[in-house]
C-alpha cells in the first residue's frame, strides 16, 4: 500500500555532483564509478578515510559509507562487534558496522531528500565532517581492540578519557 502518489521529482542538481565538487577544491583523490557513486579518499586525524557517497534514487536518499584501514582477524571479530554496539549507544546520528565477509569496520550514514528535496554543498560537508569525525573519534578504539587484544569496554574507556587543564 503507498501512502502517497508517486511521482518524479526532477532534481536541479545531482547530489553527487556536489560532492565531486567538494572533493575538486579541497585536492582530494576521488573516483567517480558513475552518476551516482563517488569514492574519495581523506585524511582524517588517525588515518586516510575512504569515504563513499552514493545516490540512491529509488530511497530518495544520499548515503555515505567510510572505512579506515583495518581488517579485523577472525578472533578478535567479537569483542570488535562488542565494540560496535557499545559506540553505537552513544551515537545521535550514523553508526558504525563491520562487513562480516571481510571484516572491514565503517561508519555509515544516510541523508533523505523525499519529495525532490535538494541537497545543499552545507549538507554534503556536514555529513562527510559527521563521517570523519566518528572515524576520528574512535578509530583507537578500534586500534586498541583489534592490535593490543584489550576489551572492548576498556577499548572504549580509553579513548572516551576526558583530560583536565594544560600540560
Amino acid at each position: 500500500m503507498a501512502l502517497m502518489q508517486s511521482f518524479e521529482a526532477e532534481r536541479e542538481i545531482h547530489p553527487v555532483d556536489i560532492i565531486e565538487h567538494i572533493a575538486s577544491i579541497n585536492d582530494w583523490v576521488f573516483d567517480r564509478q558513475d552518476a551516482d557513486e563517488i569514492c574519495i579518499t581523506v585524511r582524517g586525524g588517525w588515518s586516510d578515510y575512504h569515504v563513499s557517497f552514493n545516490w540512491m534514487e529509488h530511497m530518495e536518499s544520499l548515503h555515505v559509507a567510510s572505512a579506515f584501514d583495518l581488517k579485523v582477524p577472525d578472533a578478535r571479530r567479537n569483542e570488535v562487534s562488542r565494540l560496535i554496539t557499545m559506540i553505537n549507544e552513544q551515537m545521535w546520528i550514523g553508526h558504525f558496522d563491520m562487513w562480516s565477509q571481510e571484516g572491514v569496520v565503517l561508519f555509515r550514514n544516510s541523508h533523505l531528500l523525499s519529495g525532490g528535496a535538494e541537497v545543499s554543498p552545507q549538507q554534503c560537508e556536514t555529513l562527510l565532517r559527521t563521517a570523519m569525525d566518528a572515524c576520528d573519534h574512535y578509530y583507537q578504539a578500534f586500534q586498541f581492540t583489534v592490535w593490543a587484544g584489550k576489551s572492548a569496554r576498556k577499548s572504549l574507556d580509553y579513548v572516551l578519557f576526558e583530560t583536565a587543564g594544560e600540560a
